[in-house]
Formats: C-alpha cells, structure tokens, sequence
C-alpha cells in the first residue's frame, strides 16, 4: 500500500487538460516546418482551429490511443506484472481494422499498422513491435512515445512503475531509441506529482535508460545548448541541425521530436504557456509533441499554471472524443477520463477505491473550472463554474429570458454533427454509440442562489436526431426554482424512434438576470427502446452503431444488415452501463460459419453470444481475447435465410436465452464473466439481418 499525493486528484486532471489542450492545439498545423509555422501563424499562443475552418475537438489517435490502451490495467488485474502481451491483447480488442485510434498509413510506413497487422497475423507482443520484425526505421518511430502519459497518470510519484508500464505498452508497436524515449517521458511525468524540477525530473528520467542510447546522448546536448543558448530559437536551430528529420529514416522518427519536447520544457518549466508556444511553433509533429509536453507541464504547474495565460479551458469546455470499439467510451469529457485514472490509480497503489463523487453522478463538477461538455445554445447564457455550500457546481449566468424562447444549456451525449466531415481533416472517424437512452431516467439537481430577484423557470431538455440529420429539441415539464430554492427535475426518456438522443441538459426562462446552479445530472435504469432502421436519410442513426464488420447497409430496406467478407464482424450498440436487460429480435442469417445476437460487449473480442453455426448447433458462448467458451449447446436445423426468434435475458450472471423454442440457460461464475456491456450482431464470414432489436428491463 503506498500514500498518494494530497493533491493527486486535481494535478491528475490538470494533466488530462495538459494532454488535451496540447493536442487540439497542435493539431490543425501538423507535420509543419517552423518557418512555415512563423510564416503563416506567426509564434503559437493560442489556438489555431478557426484559421483552418475546422473544430478544435476533433477525433485523433494521441488521445484515442491515450486513453484507450490504459484500459488494459483493468482488463487484466491492475497489477504491475501486466505484460507487454496482454497490452497487445487490449489493442485487438479495441482497435477495429482501419476505422478506429491508429494512424492507417499502411504496412511498413506506419508503425502502429505495422505492429496491428502483426498482432492480428499471431505474433505476440513484444515481437509485433521489435526491430527484429518490422526493421529499425519502423521500430523507432514517434508513436511510443504519443500514447504513454496514461501510465504516468495513474502511477504519480512511482516513476519506476511508470516506466515498467511504459515500456511494456510502448514495445507493443516499437523498439530501441522510441521505447527509452517513452519510459522516459513517462517516469518525469509520474514523478512530476512530487517534484516541480526540471532538472531533477531529467535526471529521474535518464535513470531508466541506458547511458549510452542515443535519446541520453541528445538530451546531454539539448540541455547544454539551454545553458549555453539562453534563446530557444537559437537551440532549436542547432537542434535541426544535429537531430533534424534529414538525419533519421521515417516520416516521423522519435529523435527530432523528443529533442523539441526536452527544450520546451527546459525553456519554460514553470509555463504552460511559454511551453505551448515553444513546441507549436518548433513544429515537426506538433500535436503529438504538445499534447506530450501539455501533460507533463499540466502536472507539474497544475489548474494554477493552465489557468495563469489565455483562456485554454474554455473553448475546450473539458471536451474529448475516443473512437474505439467500445462506443460508450467515445463522447467523453476530461473530468470522466480523470475519475477513471484516479481509481485506477487507487488500485494500483494498493488503496480502496475511491468513493464516487455525487453518488456516482456521470456529471458532477467538482473539479475547480470543470464544465464536462456543458454549453450555452444561447450566447447570452454565460457557463462556468462555481463553488457552493462546500462543493463545485455548474454555474450558469443568464439575462432576462422570454418565456417563449427558452434558454438551453447541454452537453453531447453522441457524436456532434460535425463528425460527419471529421474525417477529411482529422483523418480518423469516430465511432460511437448514444451514451443516454429511451427508458432511462434523467435527472438534473439545481440550485438558485438567494440573491435571486425572481422566480426562474427550469426545466429538463434534450436533443435528437431526426430523418434529416437536424438536432430537434425537446423539453420535459417547466418548474418553478426560487430564489434560495433548490429541486431535482426528472423525466423518463420516450421512446425516439430509433434516432440518438444527441445532447442532454436544462433549458432556463426567467423575466429577470441571475444564476442556477447545477450540481449534478444523471441518468439511471434501463433503457427501454426498439432499435430498428428510421425513415428518411438517418446519417445518424447508422453512426450511432459501432461498426466491427465489413459492411453496414445504409439502403437495405427496413433491415439492419451486417456482411463480413473473410473474418467475424460485429456490430455494437449500447454502454457499459447496460447491466440487467432482455433483448428480443428476430435474425436471418444469410450465410456464413456462424451468426447470431450477442451481448455485454466489452470490445471486439470480449463479449457473449447466442449463435447458430453451419453445422447446426446453436451455441451459448463466451469471448475473451482468442479464447471461445461454448457454456451450453443444442441442435438447431435450418439456420439459413429464414427468421428466428431470439430472446435474451440478462440478469447478474444468469443468462436465459430462447431461440425458436430451444432453452439455453448458464450461471456464468467463472472470473473470467462479463456482467456489463450493449448488444449487437455477429457473423463470420457472411451476413445476418434484422428488423428490428427491442431492450427493455428484465422482469
């Protein structure tokens, strides 16, 4: 058992701010050369997005791949013998093959593909990243270093646990100089929760890797160029001289980069700031670097040094997306990301975890600044936040407010619509599944201060998408709120139709200026909803299942039709937070080994199925990485190209399923169940269709 940093839950989310703001930051000019950067945008202080005619949020692989790949500590035990196979693991599961967190840049050019590829071929890691199989260009690449500050994140003031992890989750994809530069990074920023120091951050870094390699030696002269230099601009041209791109291999070696991130954080070790300025417009890869040196000065300047320059958070408003296979975990929000690395980091640290805040609120704001997505409709609404009796609450500061035009305040609960265009300037999709459904209840806690002149009217709302991809507003019952009052509003979701609930909130009228404060919201229960194709063009509505097979059908009429061309497809629908529910649907399966309905997904390769196979037998399976468990099996003749009836219950670890009459029935006690997760269609190697999926609460 080891004490964590007093300060560790608020330096850990100014981390996640760090790695944020660096990486939207720095994305929009990526792969620019400095002059060009000095050029056009002049020295980097603020961001850039809006030259570019692009949103500053946007899907990319730094924190795809970030937040994502830390996921396999709680996988796989929350132990410090985690392997660098069982992280490899975590990536087939949660990559889907050139759509989701990599670069796709194809074999032998991107390393991350590279190591993908080899992983899927059946090579473990570490050999999927080694130099012995993929070459020392590809090996010593950047990538290691741009998805590792997670490790850090949940290990402060262990940098020796820091790096292990490190090196285990970089040598996944890469090699040599790449895999000392990750551990290294990685073991600063997890003593950083302890130490301010840059120097003494640098000499606990070099302590984790060979004296000799390459990224030491570079070091040793970056920091003497600071002390002879005194001018970053005159450092980083002997830096492009010495350790420039025309001295490596690749099309983004690690070498050049690290050397700017060690100079920023030299140059400015207690600015956040100066140090965004520095490695923006240094260049090279600038998201990648930013968001790396955001973290590390994040931790170790904290809310404080974020907060000290221009308005970084605001813009931001805590925003994040993860495109991977577990769609729940795409729409998400700074303040999420870091309660879920601080239990890891309990865990790890041999401590309880720590008790939820708010009961377990999905929005509770009781970090200093945190907005979780929350923004105005109206201009006029102003939204911060706000401490009050004791604890941290969204602040909304509103003018008069016409009863006839209600004031809405909300925070996405799927993809924005944005994302339709995200992937000709991002270069990677988002796939995603609603995080709010019809059946559930929304709750929202509000308080008016009691300096109030007037009465305020609030009331729940929420947005969602129609035929047209348009956002249709909707609002449940108006309740008077008091000046000094306080009330929790609630409302059960209706049914949509089909369509994603897009965004949740509160809408405000009032005939006067004030204030609410809200001080949690959530939904809770089971959702209670028929999946089933809409009318009209639903761009959507198909978007709002993640997509694990070949083909989606957009034009099949009135079906919901997956294909799979050689391996298994899946389609997902759902969150983590689905627990107990049935599900009833009828399935044809048109060819193909096998297909059927699974459930409790926890990725591409962790869930539970009911499927009928070619050689018809309909089988009761459970999934975990490369192993298949049939836990109950029946006869089932004639499988194909005719409807059968499905239905599923899920209660704790009992699972009843009825197909066509046929009972299968298991109490799954193994360590190995999965007692959460959404549902969807599976098949190998051919094509399966339905209707339509109803879930509702089981009883």
């Amino acid at each position: 058992m080891m004490a964590l940093p007093a300060d560790y839950y608020q330096r850990l989310y100014a981390g996640v701010l760090g790695k944020l703001i660096g990486v939207y930051l720095g994305r929009p000019f990526e792969g620019w050369r400095y002059q060009e950067i000095v050029d056009r945008l002049g020295h980097v202080d603020y961001y850039v997005h809006d030259k570019f005619d692009r949103p500053l949020v946007v899907a990319d692989d730094d924190v795809a791949g970030t937040f994502t790949f830390i996921r396999a500590l709680e996988d796989y035990g929350l132990a410090d013998t985690l392997t660098a196979e069982q992280i490899g693991q975590c990536w087939l599961n949660y990559i889907i093959d050139k759509r989701t967190i990599l670069w796709w840049g194809g074999n032998g050019n991107s390393t991350e593909q590279t190591a993908w590829l080899n992983l899927k071929k059946g090579i473990p890691a570490p050999l999927s990243g080694a130099a012995s199989t993929n070459g020392k260009t590809i090996a010593e690449q950047i990538g290691s270093q741009i998805f590792i500050d997670g490790w850090a994140l949940v290990a402060p003031g262990q940098p020796a646990l820091a790096a292990s992890l490190a090196q285990k989750a970089a040598s996944v994809s890469h090699d040599g100089e790449a895999v000392w530069a990750a551990m290294l990074w990685a073991a600063m920023e997890a003593q950083a929760f302890i130490c301010s120091d840059i120097q003494q951050l640098l000499e606990v870094g070099l302590s984790f890797i060979p004296a000799d390699c390459e990224i030491a030696r570079m070091i040793a002269d970056v920091r003497r160029w600071h002390r002879e230099d005194g001018d970053w601009h005159l450092t980083r041209e002997k830096i492009d001289a010495q350790y420039g791109y025309d001295n490596y291999p690749g099309n983004c070696p690690m070498v050049p980069n690290h050397a700017l991130m060690i100079m920023a954080m030299l140059y400015a070790p207690d600015n956040f700031q100066q140090a965004q300025c520095i490695i923006n417009t240094s260049g090279r890869d600038t998201d990648c670097n930013a968001g790396n040196v955001g973290c590390l000065s994040g931790i170790m300047t904290g809310l404080a040094g974020i907060d000290a320059g221009p308005d970084w958070r605001g813009p931001l408003a805590d925003r994040l997306l993860i495109s991977s296979a577990d769609g729940g975990f795409s729409i998400n929000n700074a303040v999420r990301i870091t309660d879920y690395l601080y239990e890891l980091g309990h865990q790890l640290a041999g401590l309880p975890r720590p008790a939820p805040r708010k009961d377990g609120a999905q929005f509770h704001f009781s970090l200093p600044g945190s907005v979780q997505g929350f923004r105005s409709l109206t201009p006029s609404v102003q939204v911060g936040n706000a401490a009050c009796q004791g604890r941290n609450m969204l602040c909304l500061d509103y003018p008069a407010l016409p009863p006839d035009a209600p004031a809405c305040v909300t925070t996405l609960t799927f993809s924005p619509p944005e994302v339709a265009d995200m992937l000709s300037y991002a270069s990677y999709d988002l796939l995603a599944t609603p995080l709010v459904y019809p059946g559930q209840q929304l709750r929202a806690t509000l308080f008016a201060p009691p300096d109030n002149r007037q009465i305020v009217t609030v009331r729940l709302c929420y947005r969602v998408y129609d035929e047209n991809s348009e956002r249709q507003l909707y609002y449940g019952e108006p309740q008077p709120l008091p000046p000094g009052g306080g009330i929790t509003l609630a409302m059960t979701l209706p049914d949509c139709q089909g369509q994603p609930i897009a965004e949740v909130g509160i809408a405000l009228t009032a005939p006067s200026a004030g204030r609410v404060l809200m001080d949690t919201l959530r939904w809770d229960g089971t959702p209670q909803l028929t999946l089933r194709k809409p009318a009209g063009k639903s761009d959507f509505w198909w978007r709002s299942w993640v997509n694990g097979a070949d083909l989606l059908s957009r034009h099949y009429p009135d079906r919901i039709r997956i294909s799979s061309e050689r391996d298994e497809g899946v389609l997902i629908h759902g969150t983590r937070e689905w627990r107990d529910y049935r599900i009833q649907c009828d399935l044809t399966l048109h060819l193909g080994d096998y297909g059927g309905l699974a459930f409790r997904f926890q990725g591409m390769r962790r869930y539970y199925a009911v499927r009928l196979t070619a050689d018809e037998k309909l089988q009761l399976i459970r999934v975990r990485d490369d192993k298949v468990k049939v836990l109950a099996e029946a006869p089932r003749t004639f499988v194909f190209e005719r409807e059968i009836a499905f239905d599923i219950r899920l209660q704790g670890r009992l699972i009843e399923a009825t197909v066509d009459h046929l009972r299968l029935s298991v109490i799954d006690d193994d360590d190995n169940a999965f007692t959460d997760g959404g549902c969807g269609l599976l098949v190998f190697a051919g094509a399966i269709s339905t209707a339509a999926m109803h879930i509702s609460p089981v009883h």
